[in-house]
């Protein structure tokens, strides 16, 4: 266990100039005193580990120091070819230099490893898109890739909500493809002709620090041009695509849940609740709601899109849900089920 940390603490000051105590113990998972202890090992056993004192010490490797710590276990070499979503990749323009890692990996691999590449295909496929759907691909989407690599700055073209088109100079961060979706994480900087400021018709920005960085759906794109002649931009100190992604898609799920119904659950509709709407605020409105009836019946308030929206999903849990408010929304049940009383009664 041991071992395996300090190979890990090696490959990361070898993959950074310098890391805190604090950063290295957060990312080895132990306290700031094994770190300490790690680190006097290393400089023991001759790994070149240097203690910068004061607030803005940390360790770092000395004279480039590089480790040729480069065995992978099964495990990991496994793991590794399943790092990336074939399609995704394929349809971001990568998939030949994708191809062309994996090679020269395998190539590397020790042969009782070469047949890692092909256990892991046998065993896991990541398909992304969801069901009864299929999957676009963007037109725009490989160059957006390229300048999001590269750090480029793109010049752009965007359609709203109600297809008002705007321009704008972007600086491309990252890409997320969610449920078959792609969104592009950019920065807006200062335009010559600055359009309105954008909609939040994917997941909004806050008033985080990183509040800068919007959100756009790349099929929305009608032109990008990529500025190739200035110098690459300089990303936020601190971004994390994957904690930007993970914030302001729960902000969206959220903002779009504006109106609110009550309905009366019987025990099966309160477990099929959280399948035919959002599941998050389902669990939300059982945990709040109060104890079962005499029936069996739980009555909660559940957040909804819409009442239009609420009105089909409800529908779905049939006998098992009763819609209690608002007025319309009931009146409009009552008149579904008198319907199908009419069609269904007289056979």
């Amino acid at each position: 266990m041991r071992a395996a940390r300090l190979i890990k603490m090696v490959l990361l000051l070898q993959s950074r100039p310098t890391m805190t105590a604090a950063e290295l113990a957060r990312e080895l998972e132990v306290s700031e005193r094994t770190v300490t202890r790690d680190a006097q090992a290393l400089s023991e056993a001759g790994v070149p580990v240097y203690a910068d004192r004061g607030r803005a010490g940390g360790y770092r490797l000395l004279g480039g120091y590089r480790t040729r710590l480069t065995g992978l276990a099964r495990g990991e070499a496994e793991a590794l070819f399943l790092s990336g979503v074939p399609g995704a990749l394929r349809t971001m323009g990568l998939d030949d230099a994708a191809s062309a890692a994996r090679l020269k990996v395998s190539a590397a691999l020790l042969p009782s490893l070469r047949d890692a590449p092909e256990a892991a295909a046998q065993r896991f496929h990541l398909d992304a898109p969801g069901w009864y759907q299929e999957p676009e691909t963007p037109e725009l989407l490989p160059v957006l890739a390229e300048a999001v690599w590269d750090d480029r700055r793109v010049e752009v073209r965007y359609r709203r909500p109600g297809d008002t088109e705007v321009g704008r100079r972007l600086d491309p961060y990252g890409l997320v493809l969610k449920a078959g979706v792609w969104y592009l994480c950019a920065r807006a900087v200062a335009s010559a002709a600055p359009d309105a400021p954008d909609a939040p018709d994917a997941p909004a920005a806050s008033e985080a620090p990183v509040s800068s960085v919007r959100v756009y759906r790349v099929d929305r794109f009608s032109a990008v041009e990529v500025e190739r002649d200035g110098e690459r931009f300089t990303r936020e100190e601190g971004f994390d695509l994957p904690a930007f992604w993970v914030e302001r898609s729960a902000a969206f799920a959220r903002s779009i849940l504006r109106d609110e119904v009550v309905v009366r659950l019987t025990p099966a509709g309160a477990r099929a609740l959280p399948r035919v709407t959002d599941r998050a605020a389902a669990e939300e409105a059982l945990a709040a709601a109060g104890e079962p009836g005499p029936d069996g019946r739980v009555e909660v308030r559940l957040r909804v899109e819409s009442l239009e929206v609420a009105y089909a999903q409800l529908l779905t849990l049939g006998p098992e849900a009763e819609v209690l408010g608002p007025p319309a929304l009931r009146a409009r049940f009552a008149a579904a089920a008198a319907g199908m009383c009419e069609r269904y009664g007289s056979s």
